[in-house]
Order: C-alpha cells, then sequence, then structure tokens
C-alpha cells in the first residue's frame, strides 16, 4: 500500500511537473505571438506616417507652374488605390502571398515618389519652398522608419516561428493553434529604404 502510495505521488509530481512546463511553454508562445502583433502595429503606423505626408507634398508641388503632371499623377493614383487610410489586416501575416501583394503596392508607390523628389530638382523654386524642403526631410525620415520597423519585425516574426518548431515547443504550439508568420521579404524593391537626397541650395 505504502510503495503504491508512493508511486502515485511520483506520478503526480511528474503530471504537475510536465503541465506546468506546458502550462509556461504556452503563455511564452503567446507573449511571442504579441510582440509580432505589436510589431505589425508599428509597421502599420510608420507606413500611415509616409501615407498622411502625400497629400501636402502633392499640394505644394500642383502650386509649381508646369510641374510634370505624369509623375504627379501616378503618385496620387497609388495612394487613391490603397484607399483612405493604411490598415494592415492582421491576416496578411499568415498569408505570404498577400504580404507579398502588399509589398508591391508598397514598393511601387515609393517608386513614384522617388521619381516625384528627382523630378522636382529640375524646379529651383520649388527647391527653395520651404514647406517642399520640410516636406522631402519628413518624407525620407518616413521611408527610413519603414526599413527600420519591418526589419524589426521580421526579426520578432523570425524569434517567434523558431520557437513554435523547435520541439517540443512544437507540440504545445501545434494544440495551440500557433502557425509561422510571414516575413517581409528582402528583394530589392522592398527592403532597401529609397534615397530621397537633396541639394537646397
Amino acid at each position: 500500500m505504502k510503495k503504491a502510495l508512493i508511486a502515485v505521488i511520483v506520478v503526480v509530481v511528474i503530471l504537475l511537473i510536465i503541465v506546468g512546463k506546458g502550462i509556461g511553454t504556452y503563455n511564452n508562445i503567446i507573449a511571442l505571438e504579441e510582440g509580432v502583433k505589436t510589431q505589425w502595429a508599428q509597421v502599420e503606423n510608420t507606413y500611415q506616417r509616409r501615407f498622411d505626408l502625400i497629400p501636402n507634398l502633392v499640394s505644394t508641388v500642383q502650386g509649381e507652374a508646369n510641374f510634370e503632371k505624369s509623375t504627379l499623377t501616378e503618385v496620387m493614383d497609388m495612394r487613391s488605390r490603397m484607399g483612405g487610410t493604411i490598415k494592415l489586416d492582421e491576416s496578411l501575416m499568415n498569408d505570404e502571398a498577400a504580404l507579398k501583394r502588399f509589398q508591391e503596392m508598397q514598393g511601387t508607390l515609393s517608386g513614384a515618389l522617388q521619381r516625384l523628389m528627382a523630378v522636382s530638382e529640375n524646379y529651383p523654386d520649388l527647391k527653395s519652398n520651404k514647406s517642399f524642403q520640410e516636406l522631402r526631410v519628413q518624407l525620407e525620415g518616413a521611408e527610413n522608419r519603414i526599413a527600420v520597423e519591418r526589419k524589426r519585425y521580421n526579426e520578432t516574426v523570425q524569434a517567434y516561428n523558431t520557437t513554435i518548431r523547435q520541439f517540443p515547443t512544437n507540440i504545445v504550439a501545434g494544440f495551440a493553434g500557433a502557425s509561422p508568420k510571414a516575413l517581409f521579404s528582402a528583394d530589392a524593391a522592398a527592403s532597401v529604404a529609397p534615397k530621397v537626397q537633396f541639394d537646397i541650395k
């Protein structure tokens, strides 16, 4: 009877250790996933900041006589295609193809903005416009922040994805319904902040 009681106690202790370890692992997965969501929100904020600069930039450029309308139209068209706000649906984190499409659209907007800045170099009055100068600096800062926040997001996702794939964490992750998150790809168009450089004389 005494041996049976000891055996039961040993089994209960082992089960408690396993359950405790499982709970700790589950909580760690949840914490990592929340970190991914938080970083995702930061990416969204940086894209929104750039998006919000465009109307002021367009308004300033439109005041310049004979400015190349095709470049300006391209920027306005890209912005209107994206709607009123940048809302990065969290489902994008779970869909690599959808995230890639989003990146391509943002890359196209970045390219259009780069061309707008390059063309503006041909307009001395515009280059000397204080509002335009400030917008250029803000745009450069926004582009740099986008690159930084995407890099941080990728680092956070990599830590999460690695954790949920490792044994024995992958067992708990399977029960928790945790699945790998998509990364921003490192292609030249989407992973490097556009160089919005200019000379102000």
